[in-house]
């Protein structure tokens, strides 16, 4: 069956426009509330990111659980991953997120984690959704769910941070400036670094409900190559609104991508033994992580993009660490999600047992140039099929050989076609690109 209203990632949207209203989120905290509580007695945590609208959808969530007649504990603003981690140790039926992650204020949407602290499985969700479709009933009053605060929750998340990297490591004097995206680890994030020993700056760290990833964090890590020059800083770590992205600057001011990092942290598990499985990446990461990876002897799989086709990948491919260049960064030995505190930590932990400065690390993969190209359609089509695109596609991989690659495929929420080309040298991606976005107009 096909969902209605999740995505590949939760429900997400403009706050105001359906489905992100708080009478569709009353519906939604109800519709979750029936599904769960069918399968017996317990709770759902309830987590969200510091946007504005958070409030409304938290009371709203709320109000639809304790209809349904389920209990819930509030964490307030915390880290996606953070509440990943909470709802697997504390046994919870569910955690709910409320977070649009790297998007604007005005945005916001509602993950789900399992007790696994994993997403949710398709079959609920299905079920969700039917639930949602069906008239509201509430249990009799003496059924009604009740509603408690979890005050302890971020010093529970510090302290399993702090536990995936050796405690015998010392960061003392090493300067770090930490860029919070005035997002969900305002709070605990900076702790967790300045906690492990290391000097920190804080930037990012005052949400006031309008401000998250505004000109800052993951996606913004210009920011924070400013900050880390003018502090004089080692390094600089950029965390995204709700926490499960990770960019970082090396001290020369140079932005480090996801792809690099996860070069870096699969080198060291090799060098440990630790390694299982090769590397899973996606549609788009870089082919010069592919060959740097392959010198290593070490595989690379390619997932369709986001976070749910790499974890697939990962368990079918029994391997411990994957993600994308936006820094969507899983490390399955550690955790069971992307989260940008604990790829950070795994980072830091190779820079002190190497004796390596984050430039040092990352420089054993030269990135290759990239160039993607938006070509917009006025119809939906199968881009494989078009003879003419195909021709060309192929035309230019015989030109590049292994030193390229290739990449077309159709945007999921715009009516666009994605023109990708990488190879050794810029001046011929470019123009492959551009004859490639040319075909492409004149075929459809």
């Amino acid at each position: 069956m096909k969902k209605k209203y999740f995505g590949t990632d939760g429900i997400r949207g403009e706050v105001g426009k359906y489905p992100i209203t708080p009478d569709f989120m009353l519906k939604l905290g109800w519709a979750t509330g029936r599904v769960f509580a069918e399968e017996g007695h317990g709770f759902v945590l309830v987590g969200k990111d510091t946007r504005i609208s958070g409030y409304m959808f938290e009371s709203a969530l709320e109000a639809g659980l304790s209809a349904a007649g389920v209990d819930t504990k509030l964490l307030g603003p915390m880290p996606t991953p953070a509440i990943a981690y909470l709802t697997r140790t504390l046994r919870a039926k569910a955690g709910i997120v409320i977070s649009a992650s790297h998007n604007p204020y005005y945005d916001n949407g509602i993950k789900f984690f399992s007790v696994e602290g994993t997403k949710l499985p398709d079959n609920l969700e299905l079920k969700i959704e039917q639930y949602i479709d069906s008239p509201m009933v509430t249990v009799e009053s003496s059924k009604l769910g009740k509603a408690s605060r979890l005050v302890d929750a971020g010093g529970r998340y510090i302290e399993f941070c702090k536990s995936t990297i050796p405690s015998s490591l010392d960061f003392k004097g090493l300067r770090i400036v930490v860029d919070c995206a005035n997002g969900a680890t305002y709070y605990v994030s900076p702790h967790v670094f300045s906690e492990i020993g290391a000097d920190v700056i804080t930037v990012g760290t005052e949400p006031n409900g309008l401000n998250i990833n505004e000109k800052c964090g993951a996606t913004k890590p210009e920011f924070l190559a400013e900050k880390v020059i003018e502090f004089r800083a080692d390094l600089g770590i950029a965390l995204d609104g709700d926490g499960d992205r990770l960019i970082m600057v090396d001290h020369k001011g140079e932005i480090v991508d996801g792809d690099e990092l996860i070069y870096i942290i699969a080198r060291s598990l090799q060098k440990s033994g630790r390694l299982t499985g090769g590397v899973v990446g996606t549609l788009m990461t870089n082919l010069g992580m592919e060959h740097a990876l392959k010198k290593m002897g070490i595989d690379l799989f390619r997932a369709n993009v986001g976070d749910r086709y790499v974890m697939e990948m990962l368990k079918k491919h029994n391997a411990v660490i994957g993600g994308e260049s936006s820094g969507h960064i899983i490390c399955l030995d550690k955790t069971t999600t992307g989260d940008g505190t604990i790829a950070a930590l795994q980072v830091l932990a190779e820079l002190q047992k190497s004796g390596k400065s984050l430039h040092e690390l990352k420089s054993g993969m030269k990135k290759y140039p990239q160039v993607l190209l938006n070509v917009r359609i006025n119809k939906k089509v199968n881009i494989d099929e078009v003879d003419e695109v195909t021709k060309a596609v192929k035309a230019v991989e015989k030109k590049m050989g292994e030193k390229g690659r290739v990449l077309l495929r159709s945007s999921g929420t715009e009516p666009l076609i994605r023109v990708m080309v990488e190879g050794e040298k810029e001046s011929d991606v470019v123009k492959y690109a551009n004859e490639l976005s040319e075909v492409v107009k004149k075929a459809i």
